[in-house]
């Protein structure tokens, strides 16, 4: 029964959530690949690790500007056109990279497909957000993480396969083949997805968003239910607009004025739950696994470098099976117990590590020893990737996108976002000088704590939004209705 209901959830997903998801994996295989790439990239072009730490760092600080631009473009263009847009631009961001004969030119490779990854993070979680039932939300929501983590795991297959080839070649042949994936995404976006009927209810096409709703629903009535929902939402949110306002600038002004300058209560609390979630996620060290497994696990002993690229597919495995847990509990048991039992893991594991890591400069004494330390970290760090793809990879992503009201979900989407890409861009930037400074494992104690504070944020401070649908979620951040609402749904 449930592997049929699973293949019926599948059928109905279509390309409406496909090529959002594609738009993940191809994002996250670029930023992997260059895990791999990165010692073959030093070789060829002769770059010092501090190069290597920018060039790796800054992609994070690109997408951080694309997150930003990526929330106006979507309430401007729509979501669809900003995904072609954010499709194209990682197609020429990874085609420049690839053929870059020196420094600069990795580096201008890099900032067209950081840019490209920040439009990415925000309008796939949006789009699909706006356009999945409230039942299924969280299955739905769930599919480009899980294309993210196939990005990464295709990724360092790549770079394991393609390790043989000569310094000149290899690695640029790991960053080309990512090139190629987007450009059909465009095309087939531009083709084959609906404009999502929240964005055209908001802009003043109510007959083309009842089309897409009676399309996504099957059922007409159902549609003009749901129709009436949107519209009445929208109305209640511009009244908060700027008054005399309706060009693109003025509502976009207005926007900003409403998340920054003058927010409701409610809005404080749903914007605290958003930072707060995308500032642990990386807090907790992901990137420096994900950008430096290689450095971490010849650290702890594994010296052979196929047996390095091996134990790094190994997380991509872990990251990836784990990640159909929330697939099917997402919406079953609930954001919540999801994101406290990912913390948990993380931490425990992280501890692990450090332990592990700190083990291994004296197991040289002894052949047993050494084994052990390396078997220890590698078994910690694809515990660390699993537990983190049970709540912390996929949930926030699901949760910010659906507390957001209609009017200002694409830029407070985007303004986590940035929150998420700073955040990557220190781990990023930062670990080779910190593992320097206060040891490999100290830097995994201190990502630990972490995510230690990550469990503490979730428990105390967020609520439950499983089963509700996108204009329900004003009131359960309401002041009116807050502690009521909030009581009730911790019960169920």
């Amino acid at each position: 029964m449930h592997l049929l209901r699973f293949a019926s959830k599948i059928i109905l997903i279509r390309s409406r959530f496909c090529l959002p998801a594609c738009q993940i994996c191809g994002n996250s295989s670029h930023r992997g690949v260059m895990s791999g790439a990165q010692k073959f990239v030093q070789d060829d072009l002769g770059i010092s690790d501090a190069q290597i730490e920018v060039l790796i760092g800054a992609t994070s600080i690109y997408s951080l500007v694309g997150s930003l631009a990526a929330g106006w473009a979507c309430d401007c263009a729509g979501r669809r056109r900003t995904m072609a847009l954010s499709a194209a631009m990682f197609f020429a961001g990874s085609a420049i990279t690839s053929v870059a004969g020196g420094y600069a030119v990795l580096m201008a490779g890099q900032l067209v497909a950081g840019v490209a990854c920040g439009f990415g993070l925000v309008v796939a979680p949006v789009y699909i957000a706006e356009m999945a039932p409230a039942a299924s939300r969280g299955f739905l929501s769930s599919i480009p993480e899980i294309a993210g983590n196939a990005g990464i795991l295709l990724s360092y297959i790549a770079d394991f396969a393609l390790a043989g080839f000569p310094n000149n070649v290899n690695w640029r042949l790991m960053i080309g083949v990512g090139a190629v994936p987007p450009l059909f995404l465009a095309v087939a976006t531009l083709l084959a997805m609906p404009e999502t009927p929240r964005w055209l209810v908001l802009h003043g096409h109510h007959d083309e968003a009842r089309r897409v709703l009676a399309r996504t629903t099957g059922d007409a009535a159902l549609a003009d239910r749901r129709l009436k929902e949107i519209v009445s939402s929208a109305q209640e949110s511009s009244k908060q607009a700027v008054p005399g306002g309706s060009d693109e600038r003025t509502r976009s002004t207005s926007v900003w004025r409403d998340i920054l300058i003058r927010p409701t209560r409610s809005v404080r609390r749903v914007l605290l739950a958003i930072l707060g979630l995308q500032f642990f996620q990386q807090a907790s060290g992901v990137a420096a696994l994900v950008l430096y497994a290689p450095r971490v696990f010849h650290h702890a002993g594994v010296t052979s470098q196929s047996a390095v690229l091996g134990a790094t597919i190994l997380l991509g495995v872990a990251k990836i099976v784990a990640i159909v847990i929330p697939l099917f509990l997402a919406d079953r048991l609930g954001r919540r117990p999801m994101l406290l039992t990912s913390a948990g893991g993380m931490t425990v594991s992280l501890l692990v590590l450090g332990f592990s890591l700190r083990a291994s400069p004296t197991a040289h004494a002894g052949a047993s020893a050494a084994w052990w330390a390396a078997a220890t970290s590698v078994t910690a760090a694809a515990a660390f990737m699993a537990t983190f793809s049970l709540g912390f990879g996929p949930v926030i992503w699901m949760y910010g996108s659906e507390i957001l009201p209609l009017r200002l979900r694409a830029q407070g989407t985007g303004i986590g976002t940035a929150v998420n890409r700073v955040m990557s861009a220190v781990v990023g930037m930062t670990f080779i000088s910190l593992y320097e400074a206060v040891g490999m494992a100290g830097s995994f104690y201190i990502f630990a704590g972490c995510a230690a504070a990550s469990w503490v944020f979730v428990y105390a401070l967020l609520p439950e939004t499983k089963g509700r649908t996108l204009e329900e979620m004003e009131a359960l951040f309401d002041d009116s209705a807050n502690d009521a609402v909030i009581n009730h749904v911790r019960v169920q």
